[in-house]
């Protein structure tokens, strides 16, 4: 997935810059190479980022690519997202072993192998009879899981599958008001250390403005929560003109209580949207939130 997002990226960018040369860089981080544990317990989701980060501050590369929804909240300093590209589908995708076509066709009892608190949390917010299994590893591992019967369905971003062209293996789609997509989900972002003003240069043709927009509210929302791998919140906005509106949940892992928010506004206001939200879902949980952080 990681590479074939890297060469998404990198055919953009050579596209806006003619005759530019690039290189990619593998780069392996903790959380490719630890699959055993969901990334709540060996250090969240900045595993994901950690040594690209550390390369970039080594001059051995000079762009970073993330899937946004893996970036923290908070960056180190002389680090910055440059560049957002333009959001694929958001959704997430229904996989199942066996004739299920969505949460609602399966078994009282069936298992969902997910190791995403915020999908755990939606499916047995709607489905409390189902039993989510921890199921870790990149889109074939953990389908070649599912094939092997370690579950009976599971749940995979849809743009990674139509990143790697395999939507076919989908037996639906969630609508978003089954399951909120986590942060920033579907979208590709390039991170750069701050004062390289002729790299930031060549990535200013790819940026997209409307995508940036939500994320600010997105991650506004995140941000004011103090939201990780360990807290299960989702939330989605989306740009029309110079209006915005977002949608926010945040949730017991249980999935036994959640709070929604909902905001409207202007696009130019969306990271104080998406921090106002945010201060609103953490009034509204209150105690029971910060019990639960503890």
């Amino acid at each position: 997935m990681a590479l074939a997002q890297t060469g998404m990226v990198r055919d953009r960018i050579v596209a806006a810059n003619p005759g530019l040369e690039t290189e990619i860089v593998v780069v392996s981080t903790v959380a490719d190479r630890v699959l055993d544990r969901p990334l709540s317990e060996i250090g969240g989701k900045g595993l994901f980022t950690k040594e690209l980060e550390q390369a970039l501050f080594a001059d051995t590369i000079d762009v970073a690519v993330h899937s946004m929804k893996d970036v923290e909240t908070w960056l180190p300093d002389g680090l910055t997202i440059a560049c957002i590209l333009e959001r694929d589908d958001p959704r997430d995708a229904f996989l199942s072993a066996g004739a299920a076509n969505g949460l609602a066709d399966l078994p009282s009892g069936a298992r969902v192998g997910t190791s995403s608190l915020r999908r755990g949390a939606q499916v047995l917010m709607h489905r409390p009879d189902l039993t989510i299994v921890p199921l870790r590893g990149n889109a074939n591992t953990r389908m070649s899981k599912l094939e092997a019967g370690e579950c009976d369905a599971t749940l995979l971003a849809l743009a990674g599958l139509q990143r790697l062209k395999m939507t076919d293996v989908a037996r639906s789609v969630l609508p978003v008001e089954e399951m909120l997509p986590a942060v920033a989900q579907g979208a590709l972002g390039i991170e750069c250390r701050s004062g390289d003003d002729a790299i930031r240069a060549l990535l200013a043709p790819v940026a997209c403005v409307t995508t940036t927009t939500a994320l600010d509210a997105e991650r506004g929302l995140l941000a004011e929560l103090d939201g990780s791998c360990r807290t299960p919140i989702a939330a989605l906005a989306q740009v029309e003109g110079d209006r915005i509106t977002l949608d926010g949940l945040l949730f017991l892992p249980d999935g036994s209580r959640h709070w929604a928010v909902h905001r409207e506004g202007l696009a130019a206001e969306a990271d104080a949207i998406g921090r106002d939200a945010g201060a609103e879902l953490k009034r509204a949980a209150g105690d029971v939130y910060f019990a639960h952080l503890k």
